[in-house]
């Protein structure tokens, strides 16, 4: 049965790439019908001994060769699984654990070598990169992702980072450092070869993993699942200059019918046609019952954090967000394009194939039927509508619960994140389907559900207009300066009800704020506004708030009436 609310949940964009040295490449344009058929890669008997990661010896729809007839990490032996099924039997085998502070639930990642780490902090994006590129180095798949630099196509792949030209400009040559995968099991359990510098090596601020070491960051995690250092670096590059927008691009990705989901698919939301997304990977797939599937799905985050297990609720939440290339406009980010156009929803990797001597990424042959066109913007947006019904539920307690949990996970992000664009809009958007629901199903209209459920940070924390707002593009406001908003909303209301002050730019600052911190002894603790992604709002000087439709004003909530 279709569920009657819709969920908007992400949490901040992570397609930034977090080092002020390096900017992301660009997406290349839709395909179209022809696909990936006219779009070769690199040929494949180039001279690659220099930039290579690895050596090519098995293909993806190898089953009965012998490395594919072996036993594997999540397969059996003679498993007549191909390694792209493989790899999505690996990805529906990460364990669950508790996070480095212990506050969710987090993965830890199997090896082809026995071992067995926990998840590391980086961005959504990056994480897919991971797992994708490192179950392709582990067993020699050929595989490569592209980039536009201009109108240049960028190649990250087994065969290093080049151009058709070469070796591109800003990519080192990979075999300059060591593989150790010819090392027996004896002698790698005995001492895992490392890479000392890799090892303090990370793309974003915050990324430091202490459970490896001090000093350890993203790169150590890298080097605790690689023998081979060459692959290692490689998927370090290429999380430096690859993000959700990328993830998009029909070039890597190609998009899914609903009925096709499985373990190691993609589900992307996409904002805008550069740098703004999301990427998140799903881990589990069940049918509980005919014509009903559930999912659970992980993902990082921007700040760096490790991957977060989402339940089948969370996961349901995901897949029917309208920014999950829905058919709905994408005002809230300053644009009246429908989210389909821009490329998000389900999709899968691409696999590089060896066709005509030129490496082509496209699908595997039993996949042909579930691909959709990346013009076919009608069945794009049609699947946020066919998960809600493949997905939800009939009972409207459920559906209730599942969006107050909503909306609590977005305040609880703002009070972390007080700058977050992402999560008031995500947060308002699940509001409104809330007033559906309660309206449908509980005879509660707007003004009765605002009553009952909205609390202050719902109107200090206002959606704001993703593109002309600069504070959408500040990702480092902290948990302290949110005590230090809140504190200052309190303090205007000593003598009775005040409306609150909206935490956004004027007059280009936040002067009301900052003086507050000053006047309490907390200056040190306010952070001056910065560019912390690409932000072509910049030149603003004051954000544009966004009107919630039949909002119930603060002061006029009964709980305030008396000034409480």
């Amino acid at each position: 049965m279709r569920a009657s609310a819709l969920v908007l949940v992400v949490l901040a964009a992570c397609a930034t790439a977090g080092d002020d040295s390096v900017t992301e490449l660009d997406p290349g344009p839709p395909m179209g019908k022809n696909d990936s058929a006219d779009m070769p890669g690199l040929p494949v008997a180039g001279d690659y001994t220099a930039s290579q990661a690895w050596v090519v010896t098995n293909q993806w729809e190898d089953t009965d060769t012998p490395d594919a007839q072996a036993a594997g990490i999540a397969w059996s032996a003679n498993s007549g699984l191909d390694w792209d099924q493989k790899f999505a039997a690996w990805v529906g085998s990460l364990q669950q654990i508790p996070n480095i502070d212990n506050s969710f639930t987090t993965i830890t990642l199997s090896t082809p070598f026995g071992k067995s780490v926990p998840g590391p902090k980086l961005d959504c994006a990056d994480l897919a990169i991971l797992l994708r590129f490192s179950f392709a180095a582990w067993y020699h798949l050929p595989i490569y992702l592209v980039g536009f630099d201009g109108s240049t196509p960028v190649f990250f792949g087994h065969f290093g980072v080049r151009t058709a030209a070469g070796v591109w400009s800003h990519a080192p040559l990979f075999s300059q450092y060591k593989d150790y995968e010819t090392e027996s099991p004896a002698q790698y359990g005995a001492s895992w070869p490392q890479d000392a510098s890799l090892r303090t090596s990370g793309i974003s601020p915050g990324d430091q993993l202490p459970f490896l070491g001090p000093n350890a960051r993203l790169g150590a995690f890298l080097d605790e699942i690689h023998l081979n250092k060459r692959a290692a670096r490689l998927v370090m590059f290429a999380q430096a200059y690859l993000g959700s927008h990328n993830m998009v691009d029909s070039r890597n990705t190609y998009n899914l019918v609903p009925e096709a989901l499985r373990t190691g698919d993609v589900l992307m939301f996409a904002r805008a046609p550069t740098v703004d997304g999301h990427t998140t990977i799903v881990t589990r797939v069940t049918a509980p019952s005919p014509g009903h599937i559930q999912a659970e799905a992980i993902y990082g985050n921007d700040p760096p954090a490790q991957p977060e297990w989402q339940d089948p609720q969370e996961t349901y939440a995901l897949f029917t967000d309208p920014e999950a290339g829905g058919p709905d406009l994408n005002t809230a980010y300053g644009g009246n394009t429908p989210y389909s156009h821009l490329n998000g929803g389900l999709k899968r990797f691409r696999v590089a194939k060896n066709i005509g001597g030129q490496w082509m990424n496209t699908y595997m042959d039993a996949d042909k039927a579930s691909w959709i066109d990346d013009t076919d913007y009608d069945a794009i947006a049609a699947r946020v509508a066919t998960f809600a019904e493949l997905m939800g539920t009939a009972d409207p307690s459920a559906q209730r619960d599942q969006l107050l949990s909503v909306i609590q996970q977005k305040r609880a992000y703002l009070m972390e994140h007080p700058s977050s664009c992402a999560a008031r809009t995500d947060r308002e958007t699940a509001f409104a389907s809330l007033y559906q629901l309660m309206s449908q199903s509980f005879g509660m209209d707007q003004t009765a559900v605002d009553a009952q459920y909205r609390v202050l940070d719902d109107y200090v924390f206002a959606p704001l207009d993703y593109a002309h707002s600069r504070t959408c593009c500040w990702d480092n406001t902290n948990a302290a300066m949110y005590s230090i908003i809140e504190a200052y909303e309190q303090s205007l209301a000593t003598n009775g009800c005040v409306d609150p002050t909206v935490f956004a730019m004027t007059n280009g600052g936040y002067d009301a704020f900052a003086s507050y911190a000053q006047s309490s002894g907390q200056s040190s603790s306010w952070l001056p506004w910065s560019a912390d992604e690409e932000c072509d709002q910049a030149g603003a000087s004051d954000d544009v708030v966004l009107p919630v439709a039949g909002l119930t004003p603060w002061c006029s909530l009964p709980q305030n009436s008396s000034g409480n």
